[in-house]
């Protein structure tokens, strides 16, 4: 079943995008030939950022215009920001209640909900946005993802990763394993719960609450997403001492989800546009925000801010609880669900990075020892 899946979808992709440009044809220029035809769609999309967050925002107003296009207006998709008509970490069970058509958001928010959400999102010390591209379409990540969403009226497609982010801004320096005990950090998801495990006071707040609270001193670290983000957010400006690498998030993936008996209702071939739009946002939201990372970090830098590594000592405590951590999570639910989905997503790692050793790495290596990195 899983090998007729991974054909199923390779099939899908080399005929995706004529599909949908034949059936948004079939569709839109011969209404009378369909009742879907005639059915105007106007939905709502909430997220969990910002009305004016930099890619992100960019990439579902695309979507949404693109579907627009697609379906002579057919589909009519407008978009609210975290708060504007839901709180920021309410567009879960607004979706999941049919109160709203879809939302936009990371899933480790609704961690408390469903554990797995956890390891669709981002693993500590786990893979990187390629590799877990590749679990999603070419392996069954993506599968698992939609079967424990189901019970919760849920379907689901992977839409950007924000790439390797940064370990965050600290107002003080970290020198060992032992400052991590009684500091207060704003850190989301199983990154927060390995902090949690040396001592970190964790504290989650949206991203609007961040720069506020890390300058009054009522958290002191926070890790928020990379160059771009944080500037912006302003957390330059705040804190002096910026960290890397994110170990805690070293592919933060979002997620493009619909109420199931909403997705239910659409013609498939709005279904299929919806899936391929899908793919252009994965592609997007990283190239994107690799672009601009780049430019921001000078920006960073010129402003005097002190990059720093973690020290040794601290990835390698980090690293034993991650891997600890991680395990209890998925064999504490109950339901089963996180646990298969850990596994599913263990052995890919494993397989890829093996792969990835002679190839990637190699080749990053190489790059090292003739001094062009």
């Amino acid at each position: 079943m899983e090998g007729q899946t991974k054909i199923d979808r390779r099939s899908f992709l080399k005929k995706a995008s004529v599909g949908a440009a034949v059936g948004a044809l079939a569709t839109v220029s011969y209404p009378g030939k369909s009742t879907h035809a005639q059915t105007k769609f106007r939905w709502k999309l909430v997220h969990s950022f910002g009305p004016t967050s930099p890619v992100i925002v960019e990439i579902q107003q695309l979507m949404a215009d693109n579907m627009r296009t697609m379906t002579n207006g057919q589909m009519d998709i407008k978009l609210f920001a975290g708060g504007e008509l839901v709180p920021a970490f309410g567009v879960f069970d607004a979706v999941s209640g049919g109160a709203v058509e879809m939302f936009f958001s990371a899933s480790y928010y609704w961690a408390g909900k469903v554990p797995a959400t956890q390891f669709t999102c981002s693993v500590p010390f786990g893979m990187t946005a390629q590799q877990v591209n590749s679990w999603f379409y070419g392996g069954d990540g993506m599968d698992l993802w939609n079967e424990f969403y189901e019970p919760h009226n849920l379907k689901t497609f992977p839409v950007g990763s924000t790439g390797t982010q940064m370990g965050g801004w600290f107002r003080k320096e970290i020198k060992s394993v032992a400052d991590l005990d009684g500091l207060k950090m704003r850190i989301p998801g199983l990154g927060g719960k390995v902090y949690a495990s040396k001592g970190t006071k964790v504290i989650l707040l949206p991203g609007a609450e961040i720069f506020p609270a890390l300058e009054r001193g009522v958290i002191d670290a926070t890790e928020w997403v990379g160059p771009l983000y944080d500037w912006n957010l302003g957390l330059h400006q705040a804190a002096k001492f910026y960290y890397s690498p994110g170990w805690h998030e070293p592919s933060t993936n979002n997620e493009l989800t619909f109420n199931l008996k909403a997705w239910n209702s659409l013609p498939k071939e709005i279904q299929q546009m919806f899936e391929v739009s899908s793919h252009t946002m994965n592609l997007l939201q990283l190239a994107w925000f690799d672009a601009r990372n780049g430019e921001f970090v000078k920006k960073i830098k010129d402003f005097g801010v002190q990059f720093r590594q973690f020290p040794d000592d601290v990835l390698k405590a980090m690293f034993i609880a991650s891997e600890r951590i991680n395990q209890e999570v998925a064999d504490s639910d109950k339901t089963g669900a996180a646990g298969k989905v850990y596994a599913s997503y263990k052995k890919f790692r494993d397989e890829i990075r093996s792969w990835h050793k002679i190839n990637e790495y190699a080749y990053h290596d190489a790059l090292k020892t003739v001094g062009a990195v």
